[in-house]
């Protein structure tokens, strides 16, 4: 009896196929990319901007010729490379362009090795184009930062406003009183001539008050050199009454509860956006240190 053997075919998935219709060369100085497209069953050309695109843009823009085509880059390995790298990154190896279940195999083409001064240029082309953009841009950068500033700096006079009138009536109330000690202080010193004219004409004799005026001026020398153990300032007028105002002043503060501090800072944050304000008004002066802007004293 003859047995029959039968053979069934078990059919696989559809496998990727290796495609050579794809290149990767310079037109016209142009790097140009021609592919075929599954649907439209024709070969396109599509021109690439190494600096400028990345792997998601020649994706997009293979999707927009044909609807119906998924594509993805792999490397010479297989590996799936990310839609974020540049073309220009993407040229320093050869690579894989699959489009729908078609593999090409994609060379990069060759480079020409740039010299030092080449490569000079290309950076300073770069900062040519990156002053450009800024340039485009800039005038509505400048009027939103200036209306933020402006807002800032209204919002600080306002806060600043009642700090500073009672800063101003501390101040008339400190420098009244400095005045009133400086002239109590003439008055004493006034007395104390008189008094030393009365003792050596009147009294007694210069042979007798000699001996105390030089002890009086003795211990005149010696409060000035206290003075200045204390407060590590020479004994003069002007640093004398200075310091007699703060006195007074932050005395008064002390009553009136006056955050000298908080004045301080909103006073600092006032000169910061006011210089800030200065020097987004004069565009020439954007680009220099701080040094070299401020004004010549």
């Amino acid at each position: 009896m003859q047995s029959l053997t039968l053979k069934l075919s078990i059919p696989h998935p559809h496998p990727l196929h290796c495609a050579a219709a794809a290149s990767l060369k310079y037109k016209h100085g142009r790097l140009v990319l021609e592919v075929p497209l599954p649907s439209r069953n024709e070969k396109c050309l599509f021109f690439l901007r190494p600096m400028l695109m990345s792997v998601g843009d020649l994706i997009g823009d293979l999707q927009k010729e044909d609807p119906g085509a998924t594509a993805s880059v792999l490397s010479k390995d297989g590996e799936r490379i990310a839609n974020s790298t540049l073309i220009d990154a993407l040229l320093d190896k050869d690579f894989q362009l699959v489009i729908n279940n078609a593999v090409y195999n994609i060379c990069a083409p060759e480079r020409v090795c740039a010299s030092a001064e080449h490569a000079m240029e290309l950076e300073d082309m770069k900062h040519v184009v990156h002053l450009l953009h800024t340039a485009l841009h800039q005038p509505e950068h400048q009027l939103l930062k200036e209306r933020e500033l402006l807002e800032k700096l209204d919002n600080l006079k306002q806060e600043l406003s009642p700090l500073e009138k009672m800063k101003a009536d501390l101040s008339g109330k400190a420098d009244f009183q400095t005045s009133r000690a400086l002239y109590v202080g003439l008055a004493l010193l006034s007395v104390q001539g008189g008094a030393l004219a009365w003792l050596t004409w009147w009294v007694y004799s210069w042979d007798v008050m000699e001996p105390v005026t030089y002890f009086i001026t003795y211990s005149t020398s010696m409060a000035a050199f206290a003075y200045y153990i204390l407060t590590k300032q020479d004994y003069v007028y002007p640093d004398a009454q200075d310091r007699q105002f703060l006195r007074y002043f932050y005395k008064g503060a002390r009553k009136k509860r006056f955050n000298v501090e908080k004045y301080n800072e909103l006073k600092d944050k006032l000169a910061q956006v006011e210089e800030d304000l200065r020097r987004l008004r004069y565009p020439t002066q954007l680009q220099l240190p701080i040094e070299q802007i401020q004004p010549k004293p």
